[in-house]
């Protein structure tokens, strides 16, 4: 039988599934990510791969994986990624050697994009740009259903572009894990929407709850969130000019995103109109591990 079998590497948990050649999900599963432990890291996702292929009757002769950074094509080591444990690892040829095959990397909002271009929301359009909204800020770009990463391998790494047009308040930004200040990511991932929040003097709260909250510090926050997301998306839609923005991660769960943020575009692109669609993921958590079973 031919299959693809995809896995998506997370901060939290690893999810894997096996499709077969209609794209029809023969088997799943997911488990808790090792905290810190990169060996373990590599055993728990050769564990898992093997434990869902048994359960579909198949092995793959090539596994996707999508996750955190990306591999460096000069040096093959993984950069670039928040869970800081895996940059300067060959992550690549190790989880090679684990699952004795032919494994292919990439960014987890490359394989959004990848996923959600092939048959989901974003499904009827020809360019597609996509935005990882969560614990990370990413972006993915994929064009006649092919992912473009360019020479770089950085082709849609939203996230780590400075935050534009940015009031004197807003310099030099705060630092991000990656040594430069001021990223996206520092600004409107969550952590940084958190961190906003508990230096106003709150008890801790995830994101989306404080994003309900009627208190004025809740609404004024929200409304810088929208601000800088908007400015950021300007930028992106006056270079690229993609066919449609897609949104995953759990950040898409803003009160009212897409309305939100249409009614924020149009001053800020170049010509002063905006008519790119913008759609949520219709394949929700599930994109990232459907998109890693279509690098395969």
């Amino acid at each position: 039988m031919q299959i693809r079998t995809g896995v998506d590497l997370g901060g939290t948990k690893i999810e894997a599934v096996v499709l077969d050649r209609n794209d029809h999900i023969l088997a799943r599963g997911r488990c808790s990510t090792p905290t810190n432990d990169y060996s373990a890291t590599i055993q728990a996702i050769a564990d898992l791969v093997e434990t869902i292929e048994g359960d579909a009757g198949a092995v793959a002769g090539h596994i996707g994986v999508g996750g955190p950074g990306s591999p460096s094509p000069t040096t093959g080591l993984q950069r670039n990624a928040n869970s800081t444990i895996l940059n300067g690892r060959p992550l690549a040829a190790d989880l090679c050697a684990a699952l004795g095959r032919r494994v292919t990397l990439a960014n987890d909002a490359d394989c959004l994009a990848l996923s959600e271009a092939h048959d989901g929301a974003a499904a009827a359009y020809r360019c597609v740009f996509a935005v990882i909204l969560g614990t990370g800020i990413g972006g993915g770009l994929v064009i006649d259903r092919q992912l473009h990463t360019g020479p770089n391998a950085l082709g849609g790494e939203f996230g780590h572009t400075a935050l534009p047009r940015a009031d004197k308040h807003e310099v030099p930004g705060p630092p991000c894990y990656c040594g430069k200040t001021g990223c996206l990511e520092a600004w409107i991932s969550g952590p940084a929407f958190a961190t906003q929040w508990a230096s106003l003097g709150h008890a801790s709260k995830r994101p989306t709850d404080i994003a309900l909250e009627s208190h004025a510090d809740a609404r004024n926050l929200l409304d810088d969130w929208f601000n800088r997301l908007a400015r950021a998306l300007a930028n992106t839609i006056t270079v690229l000019d993609p066919d449609v923005i897609v949104f995953g991660g759990g950040l898409n769960k803003m009160p009212n995103l897409t309305d939100e943020l249409h009614n924020r575009l149009a001053p800020l692109v170049f010509g002063g109109e905006c008519n790119t669609p913008l759609v949520l993921a219709q394949h929700g958590d599930s994109s990232g591990v459907l998109g890693a079973a279509r690098l395969s």
